[in-house]
């Protein structure tokens, strides 16, 4: 009898680093790429940090789960100069933010990281980058580990710059707004800056005890697509590969192996400790959760399946004395063509009700009523929806299900819960009223437009 073979051991070194593909046209993993990377180089954890957003975070989250890695949330932001130039009259290009990256050690730094993040598409003026201030910063930074973001950090830059004590003077903000969960970024990715900054970095490390983390930044999965980056980020920036003077890569911003890794900073080995250090440190993950809606006021006093109940049987006579019954029926002519009508509506509703859906069905009754009510065109529903009663009913979608022999369980069935989704049009012109009526309504922090990913 042969023993069986033993697990492989967990590599000694995390990615703390990484730019997925909601790295809006700068990164090129998918989150299943990377997913697969960690198992295949057995690295227990990894962290997402993709550029300004936390796009991938319940994706990533959920993927790592799957395979039994540790996801860390985190985010690479940008930090408003302070000593940034007034914009000029001559519209002299204003100059770009620092980098800093924060990694969710907690599930208040989650909430914290969100706000940022939030705050810094909300409150930027419009052609500028999405940024948030060092102060900001420091009223959101309970609970998140803050790595100093290599060359393109504010430390970093003006080190480059050859400005050490301005360097040193950031570095201890930082040390001050994270107390004992700052860390000194070291990259090696062959850059000339890198080179240029890291004994200053070090120094500044060892001088203030910051302990040191070794961070690759992958923007693709290996060597082999460096080149297929490259014309990314010139698609991105509008520029040409054979352009020197733009924004480049290296071929060595891919997932490394912890090998490679070990072997390009065994002078710094605590560098590399540390990234499993910092892993241990964070344990935030994003879970799926059901949608949380708020309360139509067409539910008044009652609650949301009385008030769905009442309005669909009113609206489904409304609908049936003005298109399905004629003048020429009797009494008992009617009662025999409604009865599918109702027969479908009492159906529905209970799926509707089974599934906690009665509220968005009132939601969207409610302002498709209100724009039909100020004279904006709204269209009779596209997909799967325009086969419900209730839709009908409610005035959502203006085909007759029956009529057209629709089905119900292609927009809602009880054997796939998924949240229901209308397609309804509104007058392009128009639309923003619509749009305003909803915020007012429902609270602007409430409703927002969604984001619509495409593949390149």
């Amino acid at each position: 009898m042969t023993d069986a073979p033993s697990p492989p051991e967990n590599a000694p070194f995390i990615h703390l680093r990484t730019h997925s593909a909601y790295s809006l046209a700068e990164g090129a993993i998918k989150i299943p790429e990377m997913v697969k990377l960690c198992v295949e180089n057995h690295m227990p954890a990894v962290a997402l940090t993709d550029t300004r957003n936390l796009f991938g975070a319940l994706e990533f989250s959920v993927a790592c789960a799957d395979k039994g890695i540790q996801p860390i949330i985190g985010c690479q932001i940008s930090v408003r100069r302070e000593d940034k130039e007034v914009r000029a009259g001559n519209g002299a290009r204003l100059p770009e933010p620092d980098q800093l990256v924060l990694l969710c050690q907690t599930d208040e730094g989650y909430r914290n990281l969100i706000q940022l993040v939030s705050q810094s598409f909300l409150e930027t003026p419009a052609g500028e980058t999405p940024q948030v201030s060092m102060d900001d910063v420091a009223g959101h930074a309970a609970g998140l580990i803050a790595l100093t973001g290599g060359v393109s950090g504010a430390t970093g830059r003006h080190l480059i710059d050859e400005q050490f004590p301005k360097a040193e003077e950031v570095l201890l903000r930082l040390a001050k707004v994270f107390p004992g969960r700052l860390y000194v970024e070291i990259q090696r990715h062959g850059l000339a800056t890198e080179n240029r900054i890291e004994k200053g970095l070090i120094d500044l490390a060892f001088a203030h005890d910051v302990p040191l983390v070794a961070t690759n930044e992958p923007a693709f999965t290996d060597a082999s697509m460096f080149s297929a980056h490259d014309a990314l980020l010139c698609i991105a920036e509008k520029s040409y590969v054979s352009i020197s003077d733009r924004r480049r890569l290296t071929p060595e911003h891919r997932f490394k192996s912890a090998e490679e890794m070990q072997t390009l900073f065994q002078d710094l080995p605590e560098a590399i400790d540390n990234t499993l250090v910092i892993a241990r440190r964070c344990s935030v993950m994003v879970e799926r959760c059901d949608p949380i809606l708020p309360r139509s006021p067409t539910v008044g006093d009652r609650t949301e399946e009385e008030a769905l109940y009442e309005l669909s049987k009113e609206g489904l006579e409304g609908r049936l004395d003005k298109l399905v019954f004629t003048d020429d029926m009797d009494a008992a002519a009617r009662y025999a063509v409604a009865k599918p009508y109702r027969e479908r509506l009492e159906y529905e509703i209970r799926v509707i009700t089974d599934m906690g859906f009665p509220g968005y069905f009132l939601i969207v009754a409610d302002f498709i009523q209100w724009a039909k009510d100020q004279g904006i065109p709204v269209g009779p529903g596209r997909g799967s929806g325009a086969g419900s009663v209730v839709a009908w009913s409610l005035l959502i979608t203006d085909l007759d299900p029956l009529r057209f022999d629709l089905l119900f369980e292609r927009f809602l069935n009880p054997e796939r819960v998924s949240m229901p989704d209308f397609d309804i049009d509104f007058c392009q012109d128009r639309r923003e009223e619509v749009i305003r009526y909803v915020q007012k309504e429902y609270g602007a922090d409430r409703v927002a437009q969604i984001i619509t990913f495409g593949k390149l």
